[in-house]
């Protein structure tokens, strides 16, 4: 790729695409939004990296806590995948044991990904692996770990293995076992925290005791945050006798802060962020009826604008549900779509961002009911219509 404007990119041939990547949620405000763009003018003209804490970061701060009223007191870092480092080993201080509970097919950060056949790149911590939305299983599996269980580390919809929604009894039954057993319940909210002002778990109504985020929290520049209860958090108070010492010479550089300070404060508002999830949902549910219309086994999982193309009419609610051939399909669709004018990730996820246009839209839905036009004899026919 040679340039991004909007909702759209140009490669170096000249070619251009409508941005359905979106940086895998990152990209939520597009490529050149002029708010953006004028905070991190603006913060250049005072210098980059000041040595100190600064009046960016308390604002930023600010914003996300009231965001997310269970984060009150946070720190910044670098990405999402520092932040799911930091909050791991924060539990495993705070409660001085070592063993973590993930879930099969979840993504963390390049070094905490749990897909199918691992990953030799992750840290060696005592990760224990559930079934996704598995509440039986995963209770009684929270329950024998008991006393050895620092952290319960869940993704709110499942990214990486095909944007799969968690289910409200599963949240419940996170939040209630791990408090029974002493545990810190950590939501990785770095993609879903844009599911509404509130994220999913706004959504859902259960909070845990640390939340991570990143990717378009610093307005589309390199992020990380990680915060709870005022009481874990003071874990950090560098004037406390034992406190635990975080540092990081970008943490908080001032073209972040800025920019992540212009997204929350004057783009994607409280009010933005519902609009938004309502207006993404309603496209969503909108393609899983036309694969309904067209009879194909079909569907968009996911929630507002982060969802992934699966070719199942049966309902998702795990990496297991989904039959193999549903990923070589999507990376036909990604292909198909190439060719005309509209990017998308190679496994089939759809990321909208902000600026995304009614019109781009629609040709983002005439290219999904060409691919089935072109390649429905690929397609399995419908068995059933997915919840």
């Amino acid at each position: 790729m040679a340039s991004g404007h909007g909702a759209t990119l140009k490669d170096v041939d000249g070619n251009t695409y409508v941005d359905l990547v979106g940086e895998f949620s990152a990209g939520l405000y597009g490529h050149s939004d002029p708010v953006i763009m004028q905070a991190v003018r603006d913060a250049l003209e005072g210098g980059v990296v000041l040595a100190a804490p600064t009046r960016l970061e308390i604002e930023l701060a600010s914003l996300i806590s009231a965001r997310f009223p269970s984060v009150e007191r946070l720190r910044f870092c670098n990405s999402g995948t520092e932040a799911n480092i930091l909050a791991l080993m924060t539990a495993i201080a705070v409660t001085g044991r070592k063993r973590v509970l993930a879930f099969k097919g979840a993504y963390h950060g390049g070094v905490l990904t749990f897909p199918p056949d691992g990953n030799p790149l992750n840290i060696p911590l005592d990760v224990t692996l559930a079934n996704y939305n598995d509440v039986a299983g995963t209770e009684e599996m929270i329950r024998q770990a008991g006393k050895d269980l620092a952290a319960v580390i869940v993704e709110p919809i499942l990214g990486a293995a095909g944007n799969i929604p968690a289910t409200q009894e599963f949240m419940q039954m996170l939040r209630r076992a791990s408090s029974e057993c002493g545990a810190l319940l950590i939501f990785d909210e770095v993609k879903t925290s844009r599911t509404g002002r509130g994220g999913m778990q706004g959504q859902f109504g259960v909070f845990p005791d640390l939340t991570t985020l990143g990717k378009y929290i610093g307005g589309g520049l390199a992020c990380g945050a990680f915060g709870g209860s005022a009481d874990i958090m003071a874990r950090f108070d560098p004037g406390a006798p034992g406190g635990l010492k975080h540092a990081g010479t970008f943490n908080n550089n001032v073209c972040t802060m800025a920019a992540g300070i212009a997204g929350l404060s004057q783009v994607f508002t409280a009010e933005r962020a519902d609009e938004f999830l309502a207006t993404t949902d309603g496209f969503r549910k909108g393609l899983n009826a036309l694969c309904a219309e067209r009879g194909v086994a079909m569907q968009f999982s996911g929630l507002g604008s982060m969802f992934t193309m699966h070719f199942t009419g049966r309902t998702i609610t795990g990496p297991a549900d989904l039959p193999s051939h549903s990923r070589s399909l999507s990376q036909l669709f990604h292909m198909f779509a190439l060719l005309r004018g509209v990017l998308v990730a190679g496994r089939g996820d759809f990321f909208i961002s902000l600026p995304t246009s009614d019109a781009q839209m629609q040709t983002v839905r005439e290219t999904v009911d060409d691919f089935i036009r072109v390649y429905g004899n690929l397609i399995p026919v419908r068995e059933s219509q997915p919840a």
